[in-house]
This record gives structure tokens, sequence and C-alpha cells, in this order.
């Protein structure tokens, strides 16, 4: 399989996306060979829309679920149910994904208990199976089936990192912010805003993410980008819409919320 040209990415009947390096390659080797996929990276980096456009472009459909830590094993593979007429089975998204051949996609697993992601195991190794203990079935998944699964190392601590033993069951990319100039293609392609007020965002977002782990736990994303160019794109103040969705989304300390502001008005030029 080979990794998608311009035309492909830009394809309107797929979900808008631009390659960062050999990510879709992998993608299709991991799922032609029915491996599991681990993806890394920052908050707002194209994690989801990534998967929902490998899902397009493999024409298969997605299950995505976003992990907490209330997230229980019942809710990934099922459970029973009472109605009137009776009790009956009701699949999880898991378990839907393993019947139907779908992608299950499990975003920032590590939020999830431990007791929780074990029922991954057995679909992680060559049996490709899921027990379900309370119907008492064994379920083989389908050939198209894939489990991919996302989570942001920089959010990692003792108490939510991914064990080791579960980590090495996965094939694994790593994301990241884009380039500049790629970053500038994405701005505009999903907003349509002109090359100029791109690169100015590009610029001040950069700026801002140089002060992470200074004055902020988070840098700013991609997604964050999109939505200050559509409030400007739509007539919104462009000051204004930097600082509704670009630096309170970040920081919630006043003080903070100024010296970020400041990067602003410098970037914009007032």
């Amino acid at each position: 399989m080979s990794t998608a040209t311009a035309s492909e990415t830009a394809s309107p009947d797929l979900p808008f996306y631009k390659p960062q390096g050999d990510e879709i390659a992998l993608f299709e080797h991991a799922y032609k060979h029915q491996l599991p996929m681990l993806i890394k990276g920052p908050t707002g980096c194209g994690k989801t829309r990534f998967i929902n456009y490998m899902a397009a472009r493999l024409n298969r459909p997605v299950y995505t679920v976003s992990c907490h830590d209330d997230l229980t094993a019942a809710d990934l593979v099922g459970r029973h149910l009472i109605r009137e007429e009776g009790t009956f089975w009701s699949d999880g998204p898991l378990t839907r994904a393993v019947r139907e051949g779908a992608i299950c996609y499990l975003d920032e697993v590590v939020e999830a208990r431990k007791d929780t992601t074990v029922v991954l195991h057995p679909l992680t190794d060559d049996r490709r199976i899921l027990p379900l203990e309370r119907t008492g079935e064994i379920l083989h998944a389908s050939p198209e089936f894939m489990l991919v699964v996302s989570y942001n190392p920089g959010y990692q601590n003792l108490l939510k990192g991914m064990k080791p033993s579960t980590r090495q069951r996965f094939v694994a990319a790593r994301f990241d912010f884009p380039s500049s100039e790629l970053e500038q293609e994405i701005v505009i392609g999903e907003t349509g805003v002109d090359a100029t007020l791109a690169r100015r965002l590009v610029n001040l977002a950069n700026a801002l993410r140089s002060l992470k782990d200074h004055d902020l736990e988070e840098a700013a994303s991609t997604r964050l980008l999109v939505y200050t160019a559509m409030l400007i794109k739509g007539g919104y103040d462009p000051l204004k819409a930097c600082r509704a969705a670009l630096v309170e989304p970040l920081t919630d300390d006043e003080e903070t919320t100024n010296a970020l502001m400041e990067v602003v008005d410098v970037t914009f030029g007032i």
C-alpha cells in the first residue's frame, strides 16, 4: 500500500487531513497485517482527525470511545439491560467493532482504569479474541477489525501511564504539531482564511508553545488555531478571537492570560 497523494488527502469523500510523515502508510500496513496501533501526541495535534480519515480511506466504520476514570469494562464490552419484555444483552462499542469488522478507537486510553484496559489484551496478540464472560461467548475478531488507542505522553505520571506490558502490544506512531508551513496549510484548508492570517496565527502558536513548561501546562494546539481562524473569518475581532479561542483555553491564571495577550499584541502588530 502506498502513501496517499495530495489529491487523495484532499478528496471531498474523505475528511480533510494533511500527513506529517509516513503515518498513512504505517496505518495501512498495520491494518493489512491485523496489528493494533498506538498513537502518541499532544492534545489537538490531529490524532482523532487522522483516525477518522483512515477509517474513511479504508471504508470502515469507526467506534470512538473517550476514556475517563469511570470507564468500566462493561462500558466497552457490553452489559445486560432490563426492559418490560425481559433481560437482554447490549453490545458495547468494542464488541460491536469486533463483530462488524470496524475500527475501535480508544481516545486517551491512559485515563481508563487499569482493570478496564485488561480486556484489550486478548485482542492485541495473535488470538484476536474477545471473551464475553457474562454471556459465555468468545468472539473471534473479524479480519477487518482494528484496535487503535491514543494518549498524550505529556500527561503521563506514575498513576496514569500505560503499562509497558500493554504498550508493547501495539505498533506505535508519535505525532507532534506540524511544521509551520504544513500547519499554515492546515489552517487554510480547514477554514479558508488567507495565507497572511494563517501565517500570523501559526507564528503566534509557536510563540505560545515556547512558553510550555514555563507558564503553561499545555501547548497551543492546531485545533485552537483553527477555532481562532474560524472566528476571525466570521468577522469577530482578531484580538478578541485570539483571547477567546487561543489564550483563555490555555490558562485560568489572570496574570498568565495578560502575559499571553501581550504576545498576541506583538504578533498582530498592535
